[in-house]
């Protein structure tokens, strides 16, 4: 009897010993399956930051473009009104000479004594 009751405990020993076995295998690969999915979220978090941060440096560099035109196109509005200028006071001031010559001929010219 007593072999039985050694053998009837280690017996159930076992079966709960493989039950705990069992258990902390189930536990152990839901662990790692938790900790693949949080870094599988980890990695997409990362490659979205990426993405994020590509879009923003592209708009970036696209604003500076049109920046850079915009300030290009003033510049040369600049130099088109400034050559607009000095050709109006060069037109002005060839008119001017005109003008001057124009009334220097109308004027009766001195009469020159012979001799």
């Amino acid at each position: 009897m007593y072999t039985f009751c050694i053998k009837l405990f280690s017996s159930r020993n076992i079966a709960q010993l493989e039950k705990e076995k069992e258990d902390a295998l189930n536990e152990a690969r839901m662990k790692e399956e938790q900790t693949r999915k949080e870094r599988e979220e980890l990695d997409m978090m990362l490659e979205e930051k990426m993405r994020v941060k590509e879009a923003q440096r592209r708009e970036a560099l696209e604003l500076q473009r049109k920046e850079q035109e915009c300030q290009r196109e003033l510049e040369m509005i600049q130099r088109q009104k400034e050559e607009a200028a000095r050709r109006k006071k060069l037109e002005e001031e060839e008119e001017y000479a005109r003008r001057m010559n124009s009334v220097g001929k109308n004027k009766p010219r001195p009469k020159s004594f012979g001799f």
